[in-house]
């Protein structure tokens, strides 16, 4: 969920679920999820550094909901950690909050104008040197994987995603609702329902 702290226009989860699961593929919508929360990007960071992020710790007890909550109140994590009751939600000590919130929104990123890519054999000595020695992976690992991947090289290419999903439709997840909203509506209901923030639903 972190690459929607980067403004990642569209985000899908559960792509790769087994279909033994039964899991809906979801798609969430940046720019929607911001107009429904009534939030800015700087807020909308600050909201996922309270529920945590990979680069840092979050504050114990508060989830999303009163992430949420807390930045709508404060506006960002400053002004909230001066009201913040301590005892209750304890704050991680040197917590690193400005560092990750100047890493979503100043990303190190390579510039790929004029990056040209070549697929070329890999060097195994250099990639044990690496994973071995620096990463401490294990050697039986790391050169059982390299001899699948020269016994895989100049077998067919994958096939497309579309070949296991078939064609793909989007449904929102507010359909179901507005049915219920119409049958409200007729019995003297006022046909509201909670709005999807943002989310849809793939079939």
């Amino acid at each position: 969920m972190d690459t929607l702290c980067f403004a990642c226009p569209k985000l899908a989860r559960n792509l790769m679920s087994p279909a033994s699961q039964g899991k809906p593929i979801l798609e969430f919508d940046y720019e929607k999820i911001l107009t429904e929360l009534d939030m800015t990007w700087e807020q909308f960071i600050d909201v996922c550094i309270l529920c945590g992020c990979d680069y840092c710790d979050s504050i114990k007890g508060v989830g999303p909901v009163k992430a949420v909550s807390l930045i709508k109140k404060h506006g960002n994590i400053e002004t909230l950690l001066q009201h913040l009751d301590t005892e209750k939600y304890p704050v991680p000590e040197d917590w690193p909050y400005k560092e990750a919130r100047e890493l979503f929104k100043h990303p190190d990123v390579v510039n790929t104008d004029g990056l040209e890519l070549k697929w070329t054999a890999p060097d195994e000595e250099g990639i044990v040197a690496f994973l071995v020695g620096e990463k401490q992976f294990g050697e039986e690992r790391v050169r059982n994987t390299l001899k699948k991947l020269k016994a895989a090289k100049g077998k067919s290419s994958q096939n497309r995603l579309e070949s296991f999903f078939g064609a793909v439709t989007v449904k929102s997840s507010t359909t179901g609702k507005r049915k219920e909203q119409e049958k409200g509506k007729g019995k003297g209901g006022n046909g509201l329902g909670k709005k999807s923030k943002g989310v849809m639903k793939r079939k």
